[in-house]
Parts: structure tokens; sequence; C-alpha cells
């Protein structure tokens, strides 16, 4: 809090020149014998603050004293916005050295205080961005692919789209998306934009014409469409089903977020054994009974007939490899 507080007091001073203790102490809201404390720790750390005395005195800033990051590279500069994706993935897209080089240079930039306190944050937050047990997907054109993206270049891949042949795709690449652990590229094609599974592109050529880019479009807002829209088409069809307490819990674990958030809004009251009536969304009746399998007992389809009889079929098949005929 305090950190914060001296970095705003700087730049207060920067912006506005010279202020008085009071005028300080209001908008920071804090007491005229805190900023006295507060200039003086500026002042410790080799910041140039001074005070002029009299009616119109007030603290202020040497004269052409400004605090700037000095000697970062541009890709040192770009990498920098990325600093909070795991270090796996910044090695991915090829910053890894830069990134490394640019937090460097910002610590050694930072009064002694703050980077301190920079140092506690790195030392005690980690964001791990893939799932859980999933095997961290490494695409060989990644970097390739990231490199168009900050150019502007459009590239020429060789994609395979699930169940489909290898088919040449010409993409203008606007940004990357990493979602638990895979990526993505936002591109324009044919004039519409669609996403594109990085690993799924078995090669990739960067041309040498450069594409302008749409300035109306906003790459999380159009993820956020996307995924809404890729959810609906993946689930097309429900399930009516009965959940043990249990299997309740084991909704988001199984079945994702979209299911745990299906059975929040759909549950009917509890029975005396504490089981619920939710409604799930579901790919298909072959997709699903293998997905319900794993509830064993403690889920119950109910609705459509076809998956109801399947997961029948289903559970006598595994008697009969168990205990025979």
């Amino acid at each position: 809090m305090r950190a914060s507080r001296l970095l705003s007091l700087l730049l207060l001073l920067q912006t506005r020149g010279r202020m008085t203790a009071p005028e300080l102490a209001e908008e920071l809201e804090v007491s005229v014998r805190t900023v006295y404390r507060d200039v003086e720790s500026l002042s410790a750390a080799g910041v140039p603050v001074y005070a002029d005395r009299g009616p119109a005195g007030g603290y202020q800033l040497l004269d052409g004293y400004r605090t700037r990051l000095t000697g970062l590279t541009g890709d040192e500069a770009e990498s920098l916005f990325l600093s909070g994706i795991p270090g796996p993935a910044a090695a991915e897209l090829g910053l890894g050295s830069v990134l490394a080089a640019a937090q460097l240079k910002l610590m050694a930039a930072l009064p002694p205080e703050l980077r301190s306190r920079a140092g506690r944050i790195r030392e005690r937050f980690h964001l791990d961005a893939p799932g859980w047990f999933r095997e961290v997907e490494r695409p060989d054109h990644l970097a390739a692919v990231a490199d168009a993206v900050w150019n502007q270049q459009r590239v020429e891949v060789r994609y395979e789209a699930w169940g489909k042949p290898e088919a040449t795709r010409l993409l203008e690449p606007y940004g990357l998306i990493l979602k638990t652990g895979v990526w993505y590229v936002a591109a324009r094609a044919d004039g519409h934009f669609r996403s594109y599974r990085v690993s799924r592109m078995r090669a990739v050529v960067t041309l040498e014409s450069r594409f302008e880019r749409d300035q109306d479009f906003d790459l999380a807002a159009y993820w956020d469409t996307w995924s809404e829209q890729y959810r609906a088409r993946l689930y097309h069809s429900e399930a009516v089903v009965r959940l043990s307490p249990l299997a309740r819990d084991l909704v988001p674990y199984y079945l994702g977020p979209f299911a745990a958030r299906a059975v929040r809004e759909t549950a009917g009251p509890p029975d005396e054994h504490g089981w619920v009536q939710v409604t799930l969304p579901i790919e298909s009746p072959t997709h699903a009974r293998m997905e319900f399998f794993r509830f064993g007992p403690d889920l119950e389809v109910l609705q459509p007939s076809e998956l109801r009889e399947l997961m029948v079929r289903s559970a006598a098949d595994v008697t009969r490899l168990y205990v025979g005929d």
C-alpha cells in the first residue's frame, strides 16, 4: 500500500509540478505528517525532491527529472505486456530471454522499497495456465505465428481441422490466446474472423505482404463471443439426469464449468436422499454415455430415452464382462 502511495506522490509531482503538503495529503487521502514521511523516503531513495519555503512554497522535483525506464529494446518493451503469462509460455513465443532482460532492467530502475515489493510479488505469486492432468501442447509453429501477429504479416498455413483433411489457408493473424495450456490464433480469412488451434498447423509460411488491422477489432471481446458460440455448437442437445450429492460435487471436475453452471441453474429441490434432477448439455448420446459412466451409480439418466437405453446396455455389457452371463 505504501509503495503504491509513494509512486502516486512521485507521479503527482512529475505531472503537476510544485504542490504543497496539504494538497498532496488531500490527493493521497492521508495526513500531512504522512506526506512529510513519504517525501523523506523518496529523497532517501535518490529521487531529487526538494521543498520551497514561504506562502508560495511546496514540494517539487529537480527541473528536468522524469521517472523513465531506460535501455529497453522494442522486443523487451513489448514483452512487458506479457509478463503475466507463465515463463514457459513466454518461451514458446520466443520471448523468454527478452522478457527476463526487461524485468531485470525494470527491477534495477525501481527505488529500493519498490524493488523489494516487486521482488516479493515475484516470489509469492505464480501463474500456471494449463489445466490439471493435461499434457501441455508445444506447437511447432507458435513462434512463427507470434512473429506474424507482431508484424501484421499474412501467413499461409496447412491446417488440419478435427475430422477433416488438411487444407491450405491464407490468414491475417490478429492475436494469440492461451486457453488452459492450448494456443489459439484469432485470424481473418476470406473477410471473416475465425479461431485456429496452433497445434493443428502442419506448416506455416510467412509472406512478405502485410495487412491493415481492423481498428474496431477487440481481441478479448472476440474471444468471449467465439467461446460462447463454440459451446453452443458443441453442446447442441440436452439430457435430464439425477445426481447424488457426490455426483453434484464431481460435475465441475468431470464435466467442466459449462456443465457446472447448468447444474446451478436447473437443479430442482433435493429429495430425501439429497439427489437432485438437473438438465445437462451434451454433444451426443454416444459421447454423453462415456462422460456419464464416470459417475458410476451416482448418476441416473432420465431423458432422452435413447441415452437411457444406451446406458442400460452399456451397464449390462460391463456386468457380463466382470461376472459373466
